[in-house]
């Protein structure tokens, strides 16, 4: 029987795919690291979502989507070849995402202010997908300023976290929860 724990990285390093060790502080660990906390996000948010979204479907086809980019940002450019087809590309195409998006957005009424996040709890854990969505993003690309990441990444997750803002207004408006809105003080 195999360990869970392999005490190779008790002093501070890890292993990437294809042997290199690096710190676990390395920018290619802040980026897949932050995208599997994205897909514990979306885990929850799984929990909470209502059928009428349509997300319950889309969800479970993203965390595969995101583990997948978790292994391309985990892998340095030049052991790339040796993931494979499946484990380079997600499967949810961006035009498809982009149409979601659009879809979503007509459930919910015309924006007028700035929302915050809030509302019932699927809009609030959507935002909060989208917030870390948002920060794997920008470590998706302080990653790409040191080693070669793939341009469909950085936009699968620009377009994400899109679709988690949209899903988090068309949650409210499903569930006849107003949006919380931003309304300036003074």
């Amino acid at each position: 029987m195999s360990r869970l724990y392999t005490r190779t990285g008790d002093e501070g390093t890890t292993g990437l795919f294809g042997g290199r060790r690096v710190t676990k502080s390395h920018t290619r660990l802040e980026a897949y690291g932050t995208v599997d906390e994205l897909n514990s996000v979306i885990g929850v948010l799984r929990l909470h979502v209502s059928e009428a979204s349509g997300a319950r479907e889309r969800l479970p086809e993203i965390q595969n989507d995101l583990f997948v980019i978790g292994a391309v940002l985990a892998t340095p450019s030049e052991q790339l070849p040796k993931l494979g087809v499946k484990m380079t590309r997600p499967t949810w195409e961006i035009a498809a995402m982009e149409g979601d998006i659009d879809r979503l957005s007509a459930l919910a009424p015309p924006m007028v202010n700035f929302v915050l996040p809030g509302g019932g709890p699927a809009s609030a854990y959507a935002h909060l997908a989208r917030t870390v969505c948002r920060r794997a993003e920008r470590e998706a690309v302080a990653l790409a300023a040191e080693d070669s990441v793939s341009p469909l990444v950085l936009t699968y997750l620009n377009r994400l976290s899109d679709w988690l803002f949209a899903l988090s207004r068309a949650e409210n408006a499903l569930s006849a929860v107003g949006d919380v809105e931003w309304v300036p003080k003074g």
